[in-house]
């Protein structure tokens, strides 16, 4: 197997030791790619068992300092196309723009719809959801207040959503963000998930965290 340059560098790197995030963050710097601004990749490991219906953690969130992500938001609606469009949406429609999902039309990243549009997306859930882009109500994306969630999405909201492992992948932030702003977007999901803590769940909750770039190494955090 052909060893890259950039993971020979890492060869000296100790990815045993548990760091506090923001030092993470800091030795993270050295290894990141200089042709593109990386995003700094948070993974948390819960111990919850998500075939229960109960421990199926999902959710948003506005990180206090954005993505860094331009977003593209599609807003399916009939009656607040105007609202959706003055609040910035890059795709607006009805079932004209259900049509072109179906036919594999994807130009965007969010999707929001009204909820008497819902009955009529069906059509496309077998198009949306494996992408996670099918609008759900306990999300806030099925809303007839578009302009709000449009607002919303721009400014800088996740999905966290607990995979299989019971593991919770999600991008909080750039490496060109100060690591004051990258350690307050972080802890900012831990204490989400620490809010919304299951009560079915039994002993330790959170198991582990670890953050990484894009294209570099991971680096174990102290969740404390």
């Amino acid at each position: 197997m052909k060893v890259t340059k950039r993971k020979q560098t890492w060869a000296n790197l100790d990815t045993d030791k548990v760091y506090s995030l923001a030092d993470a963050i800091e030795t993270l710097r050295g290894y990141a790619s200089k042709k593109f601004d990386e995003s700094l990749e948070l993974a948390i490991r819960l111990g919850i068992d998500v075939t229960k219906a109960d421990q199926n953690i999902r959710g948003m969130l506005s990180l206090p300092h954005g993505t860094g992500k331009s977003v593209r938001v599609a807003v399916f609606t009939m009656d607040a196309a105007d609202a959706a469009k003055k609040a910035g949406a890059d795709v607006v429609g009805g079932e004209d723009l259900i049509e072109k999902v179906a036919a594999g039309e994807i130009n965007f990243d969010r999707v929001i719809a009204t909820p008497d549009m819902m009955p009529k997306m069906s059509k496309v859930a077998r198009v949306l959801g494996p992408k996670g882009l099918m609008p759900n109500p306990k999300l806030g994306t099925v809303t007839n207040n578009v302009a709000e969630a449009v607002a919303i999405a721009k400014a800088g909201q996740i999905e966290y959503r607990a995979e299989k492992k019971g593991i919770i992948h999600a991008g909080v932030g750039k490496m060109s963000f100060t690591t004051d702003q990258l350690v307050e977007n972080a802890t900012a999901l831990i204490e989400q998930l620490k809010k919304i803590k299951p009560a079915s769940t039994k002993g330790q909750y959170i198991l582990g965290v670890c953050v990484s770039t894009t294209q570099g190494p991971g680096l174990k955090v102290d969740a404390k």
